[in-house]
């Protein structure tokens, strides 16, 4: 199944109960921006790239940034849109790699959070998309990426990771290495009047590794500021 796809017809259904508290985690994002001095400078132009319910706008709205949150999944923007509550976020259905098209906003801040950057096609897709972004950005601009790093396969039993579980839902994610990709299996036990119901999609994920992005990164190029391993994720700073 393709990732939108795989979005609009499962994970888009529980991706909010997936992340958790939505005021924890957004807590959590503001005091990492706050923590590396990210605050508007000039434009205030901030585009957040793949941004799902907006955990990541809100916060970067709360310190002052104009926010362009662009997803291409109806029910995360409709929920961003409650989310966001009295802060200015624009919210745009589109494709994440079609980047470029906010070039005339002059962004000083560009971010891709939590993974999203493996949901494109391929290395290629994944480096022009890096390359876009570097274009559009003004001088002295940032980029922002978390991801998780896939050259280390998980083998046997260990590819089963329980994500959440409550009373009413459970979910396990099971990967499946192949040579340049990851199969994703997002599996979901919920119940209902009749029972526990198992409800199962897959989709692939591109396996790549800190060292590719850090080197993408830098021929476009951008100096790595941040280059740590927070909550198991890559997480990088890049400054034009």
């Amino acid at each position: 199944m393709f990732v939108k796809e795989h979005y609009d017809n499962h994970l888009g259904n529980f991706y909010s109960w997936m992340m958790g508290d939505f005021e924890t985690k957004r807590n959590e994002f503001q005091s990492f921006l706050e923590a590396n001095n990210i605050h508007p400078n000039s434009t205030k132009v901030a585009i957040d790239l793949g941004c799902g319910n907006g955990i990541q706008s809100v916060a970067l709205a709360n310190l002052g940034f104009d926010v362009t949150a662009v997803d291409f999944n109806k029910q995360l923007l409709s929920e961003l849109a409650t989310n966001r509550k009295q802060s200015s976020i624009k919210i745009i259905e589109d494709d994440m790699t079609n980047v470029k098209k906010y070039q005339e906003q002059n962004p000083e801040l560009i971010i891709c959070w939590g993974d999203t950057i493996t949901h494109l096609h391929d290395l290629d897709a994944i480096k022009k998309f890096i390359s876009d972004c570097a274009s559009i950005l003004n001088e002295h601009g940032k980029l922002l990426m978390s991801f998780r790093d896939y050259s280390n396969p998980l083998i046997g039993d260990n590819r089963f990771i329980p994500v959440k579980s409550d009373d009413s839902k459970i979910l396990i994610c099971c990967l499946d290495y192949e040579e340049t990709k990851v199969r994703v299996t997002d599996i979901l036990h919920q119940k209902n009047e009749n029972g526990w119901q198992q409800k199962v999609s897959s989709y692939y994920k591109v396996r790549i590794s800190l060292q590719q992005i850090v080197s993408m990164i830098e021929q476009c190029g951008l100096k790595i500021q941040l280059n740590e391993v927070i909550s198991r994720m890559a997480t990088i700073i890049a400054t034009k």
